[in-house]
């Protein structure tokens, strides 16, 4: 599973899977406990795949991000999202050296550490899946030009 189907719900803790659509929203499972909770329009939904971390130079996509995390840790999971503010800025600047230190806070590299933890726990470690699909639409176009 890519982070195409990995929701952030504003207000609610956690990541949360999408399961299913309905007429007035979806259903979402949550990656903490489990829990299936009912998602209306009301609720501010961010889709990972659909985040990006600003750079001095360009925007770099949140999967990137998380695939530099895990392969600096082999795997593992990360240091805890409850760390200092210098040891999380610190650490960030190791996985992102030009990230911008204006427009990303503390508590953006908080939400980070601790959702590449969950999803670590919960098995989903294939954070590049979008850049693949991605580059195979770009193959498939080439062919038929």
């Amino acid at each position: 599973m890519g982070l195409d189907k990995i929701l952030a719900i504003s207000g609610k803790p956690g990541l949360y899977e999408l399961t299913a659509q309905t007429r007035g929203g979806f259903v979402a499972k949550s990656l903490l406990d489990g829990k299936k909770i009912a998602v209306n329009m009301r609720h501010n939904v961010s889709i990972l795949s659909e985040i990006a971390i600003y750079t001095y130079t360009e925007e770099v996509p949140l999967g990137e991000v998380m695939q530099k995390i895990k392969e600096k840790e082999d795997g593992g999971e990360a240091i805890s999202h409850k760390s200092s503010k210098n040891e999380l800025e610190a650490y960030f600047s190791e996985i992102l050296p030009d990230y911008d230190e204006d427009r990303v806070y503390a508590s953006d590299m908080k939400k980070i550490v601790q959702w590449y933890n969950i999803l670590i726990e919960n098995g989903i470690t294939d954070f590049s899946k979008a850049e693949k699909e991605d580059k195979n639409k770009d193959a498939k176009n080439d062919e038929e030009e």
